[in-house]
């Protein structure tokens, strides 16, 4: 599979476990859907700031971009790091929740959007797909 694909599958997944989590009411639902949510969100930003990102980022035209994604992340993260720490069955949950699905939803529009319009200008067929080996051996190992 090659890098976009890769990241495109992620993203799919990531929606739907984000859209199921905002409209989640019990507390147990809640916490299983973060848990899932967490344990996919964590090793697809691994694979794209430790091998996708630094390879699009040395190409002048792709910087600005991609310095946006690793501060995507960073924000995603710490509201991660918030709803661990709120009650799940609280109205505070639903409401970071509802801000985190928002967020994640923006980064992977301007992700598919302009930065994969631009790796397809930057990478040809063979780099996109070496980058998606890459890419998914990191995963995997993160997933462990």
């Amino acid at each position: 599979m090659n890098a976009l694909d890769l990241m495109h599958h992620d993203h799919e997944k990531l929606k739907k476990l984000l859209d199921r989590a905002e409209h989640a009411e019990r507390e147990g639902s809640r916490d299983d859907l973060f848990v899932t949510i967490r344990a996919e969100f964590v090793p697809h930003e691994r694979m794209e700031e430790e091998i996708f990102y630094p390879a699009l980022k040395s190409h002048r035209n792709a910087k600005d971009i991609v310095l946006e994604g690793y501060q995507e992340h960073h924000v995603a993260d710490l509201l991660m790091d918030e709803l661990i720490e709120t009650p799940a069955d609280s109205d505070v949950w639903k409401a970071k929740m509802k801000v985190l699905k928002e967020s994640i939803q923006h980064h992977i529009e301007e992700e598919e959007g302009e930065m994969f319009t631009k790796a397809k200008a930057i990478f040809d067929a063979g780099e996109l797909d070496e980058l998606g080996v890459r890419m998914e051996k990191l995963k995997k190992a993160a997933e462990a």
